[in-house]
């Protein structure tokens, strides 16, 4: 199988491209920066250059042709301002999930966040931030040809990922560390069963495998 993620060199994508080469798939990272294809070539994975900020859905569907799972862990990180929550956060994600669909892969995973909502009010850019994913969960709901799951973790950490997770509908705030983040994806990805879900994720008592079984019905 080939997995396509968009946000290759990002913290999540980076550990996520390690565990599924180590699983065997044929692993694709999308990154902007020539310079961090080192760094996805020692997590197993096949740098792309693409700039989803700029680029054609055509051109994405390019890079998706083939693909049968793509997930979308880019962001425009805390450090940006509020323009580029809407051009990374909501366009790049809203472009990557109509290529996705247009290249005919099935599978699509969306990296959230815990309280994304398109109608969130406030003016801060973390406000901003949270309606720009709330509206590309929005329109990730929207195509009709992708069997996708939406994943809102809670804060994030660099904590060492424990394998225990709470995966609800609702979980309620909480942290979870980026180590479990991308276990919870691996899993996910080879559990069609959670498509047309949204997760939201924190650490609990519960396995991975057993917290995604749980939540697929299995």
């Amino acid at each position: 199988m080939r997995i396509v993620i968009a946000g290759g060199h990002g913290q999540i994508a980076l550990r996520l491209e390690q565990l599924l080469a180590a699983r065997g798939y044929e692993v694709a990272g999308i990154i902007r920066d020539p310079a961090q294809g080192d760094d996805l070539r020692a997590a197993g994975a096949e740098p792309v250059l693409c700039d989803l900020e700029s680029a054609s859905v055509e051109h994405v569907a390019g890079i998706l042709q083939g693909a049968e799972a793509a997930v979308f862990a880019a962001g425009a990180g805390p450090g940006s301002g509020a323009e580029r929550k809407g051009t990374v956060d909501r366009d790049a994600a809203v472009l990557f999930a109509d290529a996705s669909e247009r290249a005919r892969v099935r599978r699509f995973l969306m990296v959230s966040s815990m309280g994304a909502d398109a109608h969130h009010e406030g003016d801060e850019v973390f406000d901003v931030y949270l309606r720009a994913k709330g509206a590309a969960d929005d329109h990730v709901r929207t195509r009709l040809g992708l069997e996708w799951t939406i994943l809102r973790p809670g804060s994030l950490t660099d904590e060492p990922g424990t394998g225990q997770v709470r995966l609800e509908a609702r979980t309620g705030r909480g942290a979870v560390p980026r180590d479990d983040v991308a276990t919870v994806l691996a899993e996910l990805i080879e559990t069609p069963a959670t498509a047309g879900l949204t997760l939201e994720l924190v650490s609990g008592s519960t396995p991975v495998p057993v917290a995604v079984k749980a939540v697929a019905g299995n």
